[in-house]
């Protein structure tokens, strides 16, 4: 997407809205129907509300948020509004929405592989779903390296495949699949699929009979004659109403299209320099009657449009605008979107497997009210306590970073981003562990090959910062990472399967040159800051300190004027900024080792000490709980002085400017107004408290005259 594509997008959600919905509706059909769909609105802002979830996983049916989810992905929509989903994690079952929103389990319960009717019958890691014009449900069962089929009344049976990875052609078991991901019915009533793994798309005709329609197994990216062509990690699949098959081909940023003709080529590509491109790992599809398709990020989470003459836009949020400066974009972003189905009125269903809820987006009727944040549910509570991600697991280690902390780049920024996790000191070729036991759910869950950055999430957490399924050396750890290499047998990648499982303390990695594991913490969603977890042994008595308190003009430039040891406040500046030189350190940090701060704010007192009224306790603006999601936040948050270049050797400054606010992962400018104070002898005291509770005590006071 270009820039100017997003300005477009924005400018028709901002100027028109709700009301230039109103207007294009008059010239639409009054109501929708399977055979005759709404026409595709050109340009329309979205809403997004949740149709069933409460974020929280589980395998409860029940009404609409009151139903819980493990691991939602596949997604389709029957002809009278019934939505059925694939619920993998260890549900492992097919779960259907009925139109009043009602979740009831309509077949599976546990990981296996077995047939039969409802809760008898078992799938491993189930994804793609597609119905037939019957209502029979296709399911690509990934762990089970089958497809299996669900008849309306619940009774499961395998279409193809014989539950071994492989790759085969044949009949029913005598075909083999590697890992699908994704299906779809054929006008014909053929099933296509995406097998993902073996990077084709296979076709099962309604005999059983499967045959390798395109791509020739080596992952790449390649158009032309089917049998010649190359996909890298094929995930969703939709029909386009002339019959054509479109590709969500992931690894190559791309979707990509399967003609009637046998040719396969490229619909759009997310541009190579831009790393928040909508269609940035593709993953949900969806196509409209008149030529329009609907694409899911996976890595990102925007959902975007592409047009009939292929123009690419991510939607547009209206109940969210874009933070000019700030890197808030007003477009639609969910965590971890899987599944689309599309409605005849031209909404769109989206399940997000990262907050375990089924979403519905569509343009906001007049009058309709902003739905309530739908962010991430509340953090779950952990009683047990949490192993280190080195050995010894049960024994504390030194940590070295902390959740909010400024992080510069190669080009100089010294406010790049914030740093997101938890960083655990260990020496280069360490094995990293496994903290919990858990299940891959993402179908792309490792990145960065042989970069710094390189890392493996694994259910709810992320390990960063090591060699992904390597050894110290290099080698491979075992069969559950593949090694991928290029036509002259150079190392590219390693690929990681969805449904892998993986045991508390198995090891999957080595530290690489970093010297530090870095763990990030999404149970449901947004990155929480991992000291929420309970790891074994760790302890914090060390209060924060602080170094300097400023107070700075319109401009930014510190006040230097004093009067009697008090810096002079003029009430005529109106509003000011303040700007806090602070660091933490933990027990067992090194003496140079200097962390963020848990929360920050700041309380006005008297000169005898009392609180003036509205300070009677510290205004809190700053808490490291949850980070925004738009990397330029970190610049309201820290002031021009804060920061490092990455990798630099000098010690990284946190200067905080309190007068914005970052709370609960939303970052919003603001100042402090001064010009309502009345003159006299004030004490400007800051609260800068670690994430135990350790408050910092010297150096927190400024003596101010305001005149």
């Amino acid at each position: 997407m270009s820039p100017n594509q997003i300005k477009l997008a924005l400018a028709g959600a901002t100027a028109g809205g709700v009301a230039a919905y109103a207007v294009v509706q008059h010239s639409r059909p009054a109501v929708a129907t399977e055979a005759q769909p709404l026409p595709t609105l050109p340009d329309w802002a979205a809403r997004l509300g949740t149709v069933a979830g409460d974020g929280q996983p589980g395998a409860i049916d029940g009404p609409g948020k009151g139903a819980r989810f493990a691991d939602p992905f596949g997604l389709a929509r029957d002809r009278a509004g019934n939505l059925y989903v694939a619920d993998g994690g260890d549900n492992n079952s097919i779960r259907k929405i009925a139109p009043d929103g009602t979740t009831s389990t309509l077949a599976g319960s546990s990981e296996g592989y077995a047939e039969g009717n409802g809760t008898a019958a078992a799938f491993n890691t189930p994804s793609g779903v597609a119905l037939d014009a019957e209502g029979n449900l296709y399911v690509a069962d990934t762990g089970n390296n089958a497809i299996r089929k669900v008849t309306p009344q619940g009774q499961v049976s395998t279409l193809a495949g014989d539950g071994m990875a492989g790759y085969r052609d044949g009949k029913g078991a005598g075909a083999r699949f590697n890992g699908p991901l994704a299906v779809a019915v054929a006008p014909d009533g053929a099933v296509l699929v995406a097998d993902t793994y073996n990077d084709r798309i296979r076709r099962i005709a309604p005999d059983g009979t499967v045959t390798t329609v395109a791509g020739d197994g080596v992952p790449g990216m390649a158009d032309g004659p089917a049998a010649q062509a190359r996909f890298d990690t094929p995930g969703g699949l939709a029909f386009t109403a002339g019959g054509e098959l479109l590709v969500a081909d992931m690894v190559n940023n791309a979707i990509r299209k399967l003609g009637k003709d046998g040719q396969v080529s490229t619909v759009a590509v997310a541009p190579e320099d831009d790393r928040n491109a909508p269609l940035r790992s593709p993953l949900a599809l969806a196509a409209t009657a008149d030529g329009y398709i609907y694409v899911a990020s996976a890595r990102h989470g925007r959902v975007a449009r592409i047009t009939p003459a292929g123009e690419v836009a991510a939607l547009v949020d209206v109940d969210h605008p874009p933070q000019p400066g700030y890197g808030a974009d007003g477009t639609v972003r969910l965590y971890g979107p899987r599944g689309m189905a599309l409605a005849p009125d031209g909404s769109l269903f989206v399940t997000d497997a990262a907050t375990f809820r089924l979403h519905h987006i569509a343009p906001p009727q007049p009058g309709q009210p902003a739905p309530p944040e739908r962010g991430p549910a509340p953090a779950p509570s952990h009683s047990a306590t949490m192993l280190w991600p080195v050995k010894p697991q049960q024994a504390p280690h030194e940590v070295v970073g902390l959740m909010g902390e400024v992080r510069g780049n190669h080009d100089g920024e010294s406010r790049d981003h914030f740093h997101a996790g938890l960083d655990v000191q260990a020496a280069p070729g360490t094995p990293v562990l496994a903290v919990v036991a858990a299940k891959v759910s993402d179908p792309l869950p490792n990145w960065g090959y042989g970069e710094l950055s390189e890392g493996f999430g694994l259910a709810d957490l992320a390990y960063i910062h090591m060699r992904v399924g390597r050894g110290a050396k290099d080698g491979v750890l075992d069969g559950r990472f593949q090694l991928i290499r290029d036509e002259k047998g150079k190392p590219q990648r390693i690929r990681i399967k969805r449904g892998t499982r993986f045991d508390a303390g198995e090891t999957l990695g080595t530290v690489n040159p970093m010297a530090h594991v870095h763990l990030d913490y999404a149970p449901n969603g947004g990155a929480l800051n991992p000291l929420s977890l309970p790891f074994l042994g760790l302890h914090d008595t060390v209060p924060p300190q602080i170094v300097s308190i400023a107070v700075l003009d319109g401009s930014g430039h510190a006040l230097k004027d004093k009067q009697g040891g008090r810096l002079l406040l003029p009430r005529t500046l109106g509003e000011v900024g303040i700007a806090v030189d602070a660091f933490d350190q933990m027990d067992g940090n090194q003496a140079r080792r200097r962390l963020g701060i848990y929360k920050l704010g700041y309380q006005l007192l008297h000169d005898d000490g009392t609180p003036v009224p509205g300070y009677e306790q510290p205004v809190i603006t700053q808490l490291y709980d949850r980070l925004p999601r738009n990397r330029e936040a970190v610049k309201l948050a820290y002031a021009e002085a804060s920061g490092i270049t990455v990798y630099g050797s000098a010690s990284t400054r946190f200067v905080y400017a309190l007068n914005n606010k970052l709370i609960n992962g939303s970052a919003t400018p603001g100042t402090w107004r001064v010009a309502d104070l009345a003159p006299g002898a004030y004490t400007l005291r800051i609260l800068a408290a670690d994430y135990a509770g350790n408050v910092a005590t010297r150096g927190r006071d400024l003596a101010l005259t305001v005149q």
